[in-house]
């Protein structure tokens, strides 16, 4: 009976972080096995492929997240949450965009803010055989060790300290309005943070993180998606994993409400440092990638923060100001959108003319009449000149004819002069 209470004891800590470790491994080697132990295509398939009501949606949302957190330790669904996203939302997309470099560079140096420089496997950051594999495998390393570390710090909360986790894993559900408000608050304290941390202890300081900083990360010539998560492993806990990680902690962000946050975050570390000059929000994310370019490929004098909010602030932007992006960007929308509105108005009806152009068209108009008022004159005058050429070649007998007509009306003209005028019977 011996080998019945093996089975039956509870596991010890490192069979623990051995099942936690292999979990991932197994995703991908048995991963029909793994989506079936974890009801993770109901939160797709369900709210999808249904014609219930929203609030039966709801239902089974909430019963589907209660019956994971409830048949799963929190700590395993909070480490494979985080690291889905960190691979869906940064990794593939950070390859997907490398891929299309390599793949198309004409067309992808067309894409890029700055040309061929911007290549990855360009010819100025030394081709295919240059720094761009050591730069993906760092990026990756480093996106793993914070993963890691943020486990570790869970389980050290949670098993060993023996008090509540960092981050709330409950069966209930968080409201719309206090997710809202809790990844507001968390974006500007993560800037925040980013910039004090940046600044102070990255460039304005002479320790050993700020020259593996200038030696790592602004060593690259032009940023591409992996530059992102590129630097030193302690400078790495320094900029990224501390300014993200905290706000969570210090607001304690319900899961669900981290991975918003969490995925919001990789999408703008995505493309902010992808280098393309088309981005899917131009209006936000144009701007932030001009000021992390010209931060990184600069002197890195100033553009500390994420966004550049506390950049505008502290007066330490370089380049255009943040109200100034914000002010270009709705022009530029405007104007799109005015000249669209005026193609379709000139294929849907015709042209019509302004105040000025009818006074401007009078204008003209006249001046063309005036100058063909002397050729008018000019063709009345040699067709009277015909006239009187052909009465001149008339016969003589027609003209002694025409005077005695003549004489015969002058007559009649003054009889009727000498006769007073009657009046009829309506005048009467």
């Amino acid at each position: 009976m011996e080998y019945l209470s093996f089975f039956t004891r509870e596991p010890t800590l490192s069979e623990r972080i051995w099942t936690t470790v292999k979990y991932p491994i197994n995703v991908f080697h048995h991963p029909f096995e793994a989506l079936l132990s974890l009801p993770a295509l109901s939160f797709l398939v369900i709210p999808a492929f249904s014609s219930y009501s929203t609030t039966l949606n709801f239902l089974f949302f909430y019963m589907t997240w209660a019956i994971l957190i409830r048949s799963n330790p929190p700590l395993q669904v909070e480490l494979i949450g985080t690291l889905a996203i960190r691979v869906l939302f940064y990794l593939l997309p950070s390859a997907c965009f490398l891929a299309f470099d390599s793949a198309a560079p004409q067309l992808a140096a067309g894409l890029k803010e700055h040309g061929n420089h911007a290549l990855p496997m360009g010819e100025k950051q030394g081709g295919r055989a240059g720094r761009w594999w050591k730069i993906t495998l760092i990026s990756t390393a480093n996106v793993l060790f914070g993963v890691l570390l943020q486990t570790a710090i869970d389980y050290l909360f949670t098993r060993v300290l023996r008090i509540r986790s960092t981050l709330k894993i409950t069966t209930s559900l968080p409201l719309p309005w206090s997710i809202a408000k809790d990844v507001l608050l968390g974006l500007l304290m993560r800037e925040v943070l980013t910039y004090v941390l940046h600044r102070y202890a990255l460039h304005e300081s002479t320790s050993r993180l700020a020259k593996w900083h200038k030696s790592w990360q602004h060593s690259v010539l032009a940023p591409f998606s992996f530059v992102a998560h590129y630097d030193h492993p302690l400078v790495y806990l320094v900029h990224v994993f501390l300014p993200i990680y905290i706000p969570a902690v210090f607001f304690r962000f319900h899961l669900l409400t981290y991975h918003l946050y969490l995925t919001i975050v990789s999408l703008e570390e995505t493309f902010t440092f992808s280098g393309y000059n088309i981005l899917p929000t131009a209006f936000i994310l144009g701007g932030i990638a001009r000021r992390q370019e010209q931060h990184l490929m600069g002197s890195g004098e100033g553009n500390f923060g994420c966004f550049g909010l506390f950049d505008a602030v502290v007066g330490t932007t370089l380049g255009e100001d943040l109200m100034d992006n914000v002010v270009d960007e709705a022009n530029e929308d405007k104007i799109n959108e005015k000249t669209g509105k005026a193609k379709w108005m000139k294929k849907k009806a015709p042209k019509k003319r302004t105040s000025d152009e009818e006074e401007d068209g009078n204008g003209i108009e006249g001046e063309e009449e005036e100058a063909e008022m002397p050729k008018r004159r000019m063709r009345s005058s040699h067709q009277s000149n015909g006239k009187k050429s052909s009465n001149e070649k008339r016969s003589e007998p027609d003209s002694d004819e025409d005077d005695k007509l003549r004489k015969k009306t002058a007559i009649t003209l003054k009889k009727a002069k000498g006769k007073p005028k009657r009046r009829s019977d309506d005048e009467e």
